[in-house]
């Protein structure tokens, strides 16, 4: 199923509203047709509500949208489909979770982003954040569902973001979040394996690693010393990293901090240091 270009994507942060409206008899309400980045006005009548142009969505098909908790839903003639996606490199369904915000991408019961007390895009923000300002040519390692990638772009000219799954890409396509990641033409989209990609790429070619893998269990080698040695080798003399480690706080996380902090010592970054706002360790390439 192509994704539709603007097609309307709804969650229970947008059903549970329009169903309150419903009770109060209203004939019109204001909703987000995208999760959030915009709103519209629409018609509310006994079958349903209908988008502006002539979308129309049920009232049981809106308590179902409303009654899950981890789904987000494409409007199409025939009903509402959950945005997921059978992944051929995981073997494992990939889907749209809904948040306050931005959604996040569900993949083997492991949400991508933060979500308690800090929507996807607040995790995104506090992570460059900890970098400063990225400038000149940036790596993100990992796309997933391209927020590193669309905000790294704000402020740099070029950013090169690889993503292995190409599961991940068709699910980015189908969030509406993630629009900029296809259009903006700062961004250069690759499918591959962010370890190898690392060995190819010339030395020295950017000012800015941001590396964001998944969980351990899931990608031990983008944790592994030889990796570092290769994200070492691209970044220029001055360059700096983010690297995603988790809560430090926390048992797994803090394990994961120290492993990190101590493989990028040894893969000669200088300037180690944890950044605990967001959950991940910065240094400096010498």
């Amino acid at each position: 199923m192509p994704p539709a270009e603007r097609a309307v994507v709804l969650s229970r942060f947008q059903a549970g509203p329009l169903l309150e409206a419903r009770r109060q008899h209203r004939e019109q309400a204001r909703v987000s047709p995208d999760l959030g980045l915009s709103q519209v006005t629409v018609l509310l009548s006994a079958a349903g509500v209908e988008f502006p142009g002539g979308m129309p969505v049920g009232w049981p098909q809106l308590r179902r949208i409303a009654k899950s908790t981890n789904g987000c839903f494409l409007l199409e003639p025939d009903g509402p489909w959950k945005i997921q996606i059978f992944s051929e490199e995981t073997q494992r369904p990939c889907s749209l979770m809904p948040t306050a915000g931005a959604p996040t991408a569900l993949v083997a019961g492991f949400t991508m982003h933060r979500i308690q007390g800090v929507t996807p895009e607040q995790d995104t923000r506090r992570k460059l954040e900890a970098l400063g300002a990225p400038r000149g040519a940036v790596l993100d390692t990992n796309t997933g569902l391209g927020y590193t990638a669309i905000a790294a772009a704000r402020t740099a000219p070029r950013v090169l973001t690889v993503e292995l799954d190409p599961a991940m890409l068709e699910l980015a396509r189908f969030n509406p979040w993630s629009r900029e990641l296809f259009e903006n033409p700062r961004i250069e989209r690759r499918i591959g394996d962010s370890f190898r990609l690392a060995g190819e790429l010339e030395p020295a070619s950017f000012l800015t690693v941001i590396h964001d893998p998944p969980t351990f269990s899931l990608a031990g080698e983008l944790y592994s010393l030889e990796f570092y040695r290769r994200l070492h080798r691209v970044l220029a003399p001055g360059g700096r990293l983010f690297h995603y480690a988790g809560n430090p706080e926390s048992g797994a996380g803090g394990r994961t901090t120290r492993r990190v902090v101590k493989g990028l010592k040894e893969a000669g970054f200088e300037t180690v240091r944890m950044a605990a706002e967001a959950f991940g360790v910065t240094a400096v390439r010498s």
